[in-house]
């Protein structure tokens, strides 16, 4: 099963939202009450929006958005029933390239928050590097509990190695 990773578009945003898993539909409705799936899917359509193709259908999708001006980013994700196959891709384009690239842009911290229910995401937001910061008491609609994980300049180890690479060898930064 081939997994690939493309820029986002309404339809197949639309297409995951209407079959989102139990657990992606609960902590999103925790957050901005029930909401149309094609409602769901637009909210997405902005600033970082990927989707998964496996073997050329959309299963899962991810990015991030501006919180506040170019410092503050929320990354989110959320899948259909074949999303646990997707996870892989994710993890790898989230900790060498998106993160990464929002914190050498204008990013000083990545925020996620997850459902406290939400085991999945629990145990998958430390694998993709982020840093579990505090729990959030009565942040859902109904008071339901998140926790808000983050990723930040000072505290994400490939971008450490992205710098340490180029103070290494400031010869090739300049072309000698």
């Amino acid at each position: 099963m081939t997994a690939r990773i493309v820029a986002a578009n309404l339809r197949d945003l639309s297409y995951i939202a209407s079959r989102l898993r139990e657990d992606d539909r609960q902590e999103a409705e925790a957050q901005i009450g029930p909401v149309h799936f094609i409602d769901f899917a637009a909210m997405h359509l902005r600033d970082r929006a990927y989707v998964v193709l496996l073997d050329g259908n959309p299963e899962a999708a991810f990015g991030a958005g501006r919180i506040m001006g170019q410092h503050l980013w929320a990354a989110w994700s959320w899948g259909g029933p074949r999303m646990a196959r997707c996870l892989p891709a994710i993890t790898r384009f989230v900790r060498a390239d998106m993160v990464p690239d929002l914190l050498e842009q204008s990013a000083w911290r990545v925020e996620a928050r997850a459902l406290a229910s939400h085991t999945g995401a629990r145990l998958w937001l430390p694998r993709m590097g982020a840093t579990e910061r505090c729990e959030l008491p009565n942040y859902g609609v109904n008071g339901e509990t998140f926790i808000l994980y983050e990723w930040t300049r000072d505290h994400v180890p490939l971008l450490q190695a992205r710098h340490a690479e180029a103070e290494a060898s400031p010869g090739d930064a300049l072309g000698g």
